[in-house]
């Protein structure tokens, strides 16, 4: 049996996580709950998402305007 471990830190394999996504688990907060993989170091969170079909987290777009009005704020501030 070839054994992949996401998580070193527990002991976790990918077979585990993939069980827990079976039963429902949505998020790499849920896999934790369930397995405690992702909640040490946090190494394998990446892996753990990739698992449950998404990439890395998307950064978020600052609105049009929103840095302006942040300098503008800091200008007065000063």
């Amino acid at each position: 049996m070839n054994r992949v471990y996401i998580c070193s830190c527990f002991g976790v394999t990918e077979q585990q996580v993939k069980q827990h996504v079976e039963s429902g688990a949505c998020t790499p907060r849920q896999v934790a709950s369930a397995c405690k993989a992702g909640t040490d170091c946090g190494s394998c969170v990446r892996r753990i998402q990739a698992l449950l079909g998404r990439g890395s987290v998307p950064r978020r777009e600052p609105a049009a305007g929103e840095g302006q009005v942040l300098a503008a704020a800091l200008d007065e501030a000063a």
